[in-house]
């Protein structure tokens, strides 16, 4: 191994090369040419005194040390991304890019209308939005705010709770036709039901209504919030759904309300280095009003 640290474009292009399996590519991915790839991997292999990759039929393989490599380089890049981010605005400015997590639900059903009002406000930000239930984005720093629905426990955040999202059992009114109303909780064992595909999923979900979860229950088994979401729409069974979103689909029917139910805590979570860019702090801010807004539609239904 030579004295001379490699350079973070040798190891965007293993990176890149790792992830599509072959010189061309990675060339392809990040918009160079073959040759300066294979120059890259090349160098590296030398600073490093050993081969990345094999060759064979399907391409360039890792070999196990580069397969170690894998989560370091991608540490690499999130930095270099997040630190393009913190570049793309000055920090007074409401200019730049402010890159968001949250999870399936939240990001497809709630967000958009959300996001569309904040660009009216401010044109010259840029949104990113990256669709993810794990809670450890910010601290990775490949997001600047989340929307989470659990209190974050890292001490270098910023959080602010929104208030609460209430979910129910529901269904479309053409099963429910089909199938007649459940009038108890025990009536579910007959009835098709949407449902998680892995046990740690389901487990998320405890006991409903003093209901047992198991995966044989579930008719139709995704891991999917949005599948699910999709399954539930057309009348593949009876799920939960967030009671706000289901207002906005007149088909949806709330089943057993009381009885079969949860709620889940919004939390906007902003990491709190980015407390100066004023970005930031203007979407930090936007989001924690929309999402109360929300999370004040979000309680059960009258009877």
């Amino acid at each position: 191994m030579t004295d001379a640290s490699p350079g973070w474009e040798l190891y965007r292009s293993f990176l890149a090369v790792v992830r599509e399996g072959s010189l061309s590519g990675g060339a392809r991915l990040l918009g160079l040419t073959q040759p300066t790839v294979g120059r890259h991997i090349d160098a590296l292999e030398e600073a490093l005194g050993t081969a990345l990759f094999t060759r064979s039929q399907g391409g360039l393989a890792p070999t196990e040390l580069a397969l170690s490599l894998v989560p370091h380089a991608e540490a690499m890049s999130m930095a270099a991304e997040a630190l393009q981010r913190a570049a793309s605005g000055e920090a007074e400015e409401d200019r730049g890019t402010v890159r968001i997590t949250a999870s399936e639900m939240i990001g497809t059903e709630v967000l958009p209308p959300i996001l569309a009002r904040f660009r009216e406000e401010h044109p010259r930000i840029a949104i990113e939005l990256v669709l993810s239930n794990r809670t450890d984005d910010l601290i990775r720093r490949d997001a600047d705010i989340a929307i989470r629905m659990v209190r974050p426990t890292q001490t270098a955040l910023v959080a602010k709770k929104c208030g609460v999202i209430g979910l129910g059992l529901h269904a479309h009114k053409n099963l429910i036709q089909r199938h007649g109303m459940p009038q108890s909780v025990g009536d579910l064992t007959q009835l098709p039901i949407i449902g998680f595909d892995r046990e740690s999923s389901i487990r998320r979900l405890k006991d409903l209504g003093g209901f047992p979860l198991s995966r044989e229950l579930f008719t139709f088994r995704s891991d999917s919030d949005i599948a699910q979401f999709a399954a539930l729409k057309a009348g593949v069974g009876f799920g939960m759904c967030q009671y706000a979103l289901g207002r906005r689909y007149p088909d949806l029917v709330p089943v057993l309300p009381g009885a079969v139910e949860f709620e889940l805590d919004v939390w906007i979570v902003m990491h709190e280095d980015l407390k100066t860019s004023r970005r930031m702090r203007l979407m930090f801010d936007h989001l924690a009003a929309e999402m109360s807004a929300y999370a004040r539609e979000s309680g059960r239904p009258s009877p």
